[in-house]
């Protein structure tokens, strides 16, 4: 083993001590629990069994070292709801951790918990199973506290903020107003900003504290500040199988925001299991920070790959979740993403598990020699199941994130047309080193969690007073432009929770730790915005009908014919064979201030869409067939016959 080198840790290392067992951590039954823990340079390891989560040890044991490294011991009797953790002895010293293969935990994390998960199965569990697979992918991104957090949201307060929120019914059993929403809208897909057990909050403490949740602890738990009681480890899986339960019942997937490329700190429980093993460093032993979160985990090693493979099935399997979504996915490697893709296809069936990520991150970060990053410009070498967001096309049509008074196609930019109609085909003839292998990889949005909120965005690039509460007619009409063009390219759609009513942040660009008030989807909001939102439902019901807009082969980007720019803020496409029946759809974007008349080719046309209603079958009459898209608006029109 050398450990002069970069990164640590060589591949004979992995040759020897690599285990690809699936039973690390803790397998509770009612008569006994087997501990395993992988910790191949120990001398010592020892077992304490609590009584809870805060108390004194009843109980100590010693593992025995076994085969590549892994040390295990078996208790006799039922341990379900029996805290645990190890004191692991090397030739460095002695460290006290918890079990980062653990299923359960205490409060904040710092003591795993022994559970028989068959225990925490709500009613009809084994029976939940996702709705059907839809003709499009509308993904939907959404935080489990600002969801439910604002009083109007219908929640009742114990449990507003928690994962009950999203299970709750009234005595009649009608939905909160918050469910209700979600419901109408249409979306196919919920994106949960991350439910695994997060370090920044104080679970149990101040309801004020918030996080989106990026700084993981325990992989393989759910966040305990959303359960209603977090030291019970078995109440805060029960909940989030719950949450998960009640969405597929109204309809909706559930995909897992999951963080694998850093920890909460680098003093973590791989770290005290394994030192030196599960992070990147460079040459002089310092942490890299690709994640500019302080560490980078070394993706690309035998035994991270492996944890990773293993905590995205244990979840897809244990909790029923539908697809995974990869933080800072530049920092994991195209072979590992390849591999979770290949496994859950063979495990639950082609293409039925969403796998989709950011295909960048925030630093330079050491490589495992031969690897490749999971990077933009290596989607070619990615499998067509493995998506990304494309930030090309969200730049182009409201402007740069980063730069909040730089404009996009819809509030003004310029030299935008030509871009917007690469969007359109799903970029598949590549820009620069960007070469997506099929439209079946393209996340197509204009806001996230990052950044600024799309309506923040455009209050800011309007310039003068900046008034985020008034519904202003021209930051409307470029909002509903700017979901227009995003629900009319190629790939799949997605959108962040409140973008449909205007969903404001005040422009706080960066509310990772702001406060609930700042980050709380605001349903009084949604009410006054109601008019955006029935555009959001008629652009998804729209887009559903229209199988040619939902392509995501390899030759999706060769529907999109006769690209046009007219002039600066002006351009128009056609879709060959895009309607339900083969029909071609004709497709105009106007943001400019003026009417611009367009001449369409020959037949009759149906006006499927406009600025202002994005669900009808109206019938163009006009002279010479010439249609007036009129200012900040597009327009979607489809032939007959």
């Amino acid at each position: 083993m050398d450990k002069d080198n970069t990164q640590g840790y060589d591949k004979e290392f992995d040759h020897w001590y690599a285990y690809d067992g699936c039973d690390l951590g803790s397998i509770c039954t009612p008569h006994r629990t087997v501990f395993k823990l992988w910790s191949p340079e120990a001398v010592r390891v020892e077992l304490f069994l609590y009584q809870d989560d805060a108390g004194p040890a009843y109980d100590r044991r010693d593992l025995e070292l076994g085969v590549r490294g892994v040390w295990s011991a078996a208790v006799e009797g039922d341990l379900h709801g029996v805290y645990y953790d190890y004191r692991v002895e090397t030739a460095g010293g002695s460290l006290c951790t918890a079990d980062p293969y653990a299923a359960a935990c205490g409060r904040n994390g710092a003591r795993s918990m022994a559970v028989d998960l068959s225990r925490t199965d709500p009613a009809g569990f084994e029976e939940d199973c996702p709705p059907p697979v839809q003709p499009e992918n509308i993904i939907y991104e959404l935080h489990v506290k600002d969801f439910s957090h604002d009083p109007d949201s219908g929640v009742p307060e114990e449990y507003r903020g928690k994962f009950k929120a999203f299970s709750w019914r009234d005595e009649a059993g009608r939905l909160p107003a918050c469910m209700e929403h979600l419901t109408g809208l249409g979306v196919t897909h919920v994106q949960l900003l991350p439910i695994f057990d997060f370090g920044s909050v104080d679970e149990g403490g101040d309801p004020g504290q918030f996080n989106w949740g990026y700084d993981p602890l325990n992989y393989n738990v759910p966040e305990g500040s959303y359960a209603s009681d977090p030291s019970d480890g078995a109440v805060r899986i029960r909940e989030c199988k719950e949450m998960i339960q009640a969405l597929h019942q109204n309809g909706m997937r559930v995909v897992m925001d999951v963080v694998y490329n850093h920890t909460h700190q680098a003093d973590s429980w791989l770290e005290r299991s394994a030192p030196g093993y599960y992070y990147r460093r460079w040459a002089d032993g310092s942490l890299s920070n690709g994640s500019g979160c302080g560490n980078d985990i070394a993706v690309g090693r035998a035994m991270v790959d492996n944890y990773i493979l293993h905590s995205v099935m244990y979840w897809a399997r244990e909790y029923h979740v539908d697809g995974f979504r990869f933080d800072l996915m530049g920092l994991l490697t195209v072979e590992l993403m390849n591999r979770i893709r290949r496994t859950l296809d063979k495990t639950f069936g082609p293409g039925e598990k969403l796998v989709y990520g950011e295909p960048w991150r925030a630093g330079d970060s050491p490589m495992e020699p031969g690897d490749l990053s999971a990077m933009k410009g290596n989607a070619g070498q990615l499998d067509p199941g493995v998506g990304f967001f494309c930030d090309t096309t969200r730049d182009a049509i409201k402007g740069d994130c980063f730069h909040c008074e730089q404009p996009g196609f819809v509030n003004g930019g310029l030299g935008l047309g030509e871009t917007v109609l690469g969007a359109v085909s799903g970029w598949m003839g590549g820009v620069g080193d960007f070469q997506p292998r099929a439209c079946s990889q393209i996340i197509n949005y204009v806001s996230a969690h990052d950044n600024y909120t799309l309506w923040d965005k455009l209050v800011l690039c309007a310039g003068g007073t900046l008034d985020y509460a008034a519904p202003r007619a021209e930051l409307l009409a470029q909002n509903r432009l700017a979901a227009f063009i995003c629900f009319t390219c190629q790939g799949n759609l997605f959108l962040q929770a409140g973008e449909e009513f205007g969903r404001t942040k005040l422009g706080d660009h960066n509310s990772y730790q702001s406060s609930p008030e700042v980050n709380k989807l605001d349903w009084h909001r949604a009410w006054c915005f109601g008019e955006l939102t029935d555009y959001y439902r008629q652009l998804i019901r729209l887009r559903k009908s229209l199988p040619g807009l939902c392509d995501k082969s390899a030759r999706a980007g060769e529907r999109i014919v006769e690209a046009k720019v007219y002039q600066e803020g002006v351009v128009s496409f056609q879709v060959a064979e895009g309607g339900p029946c083969g029909e071609r759809l004709f497709v105009a974007y106007n943001a400019t201030c003026h009417d611009y008349a367009v001449q369409m080719p020959s037949g009759r046309w149906t006006i499927r869409a406009d600025g202002a209603n994005a669900d009808q079958h109206r019938p163009l009459i006009s002279h010479g067939n010439w249609v007036t898209v009129h200012p900040r608006s597009g327009m979607l029109l489809m032939r007959q016959g």
